[in-house]
């Protein structure tokens, strides 16, 4: 049987994702109200552009291992500046800082909510034992 995931599930999954390759100034944006293309932006910061290419590698095999999710046209791949992820209800936009501050994504979709996303889980350091 098909089943399609929430898009605010997906919408944390490429969050928590992003995250896990140390993506910086990871927002999510709720863009229900004010678009009808798709339900959710998630929008990130590579440093460099192998960075943004380990943030979307990370995001597009996780999806697909776990969750069986594939995007839809990626964009933007050969470059990595700015590559966009399509999965239809969440779009994901992983740039450079460079890329992401001249675009503003954020101020151009100001009208959209920013969404509070539940952090993931740090494993606590281990404890060093004192000699």
């Amino acid at each position: 049987m098909f089943t399609v995931m929430d898009s605010s599930k997906l919408a944390q999954l490429c969050r928590d994702y992003a995250d896990n390759k140390k993506g910086e100034n990871i927002v999510v944006l709720d863009v229900r109200k004010v678009s009808t293309v798709t339900d959710y932006f998630v929008i990130c910061t590579g440093t460099s552009e192998p960075h943004v290419r380990a943030i979307v590698r990370e995001i597009g095999d996780q999806l697909r291992e776990e969750h069986n999710e594939r995007a839809h046209m990626p964009e933007g791949a050969e470059r990595a500046e700015w590559v966009v992820l399509d999965y239809f209800d969440v779009i994901v936009h992983v740039m450079r800082a460079d890329v992401r501050a001249l675009y503003d994504l954020e101020g151009l979709w100001g009208d959209a909510a920013p969404v509070k996303t539940k952090a993931p889980r740090k494993k606590a350091a281990p404890k060093l034992k004192k000699s």
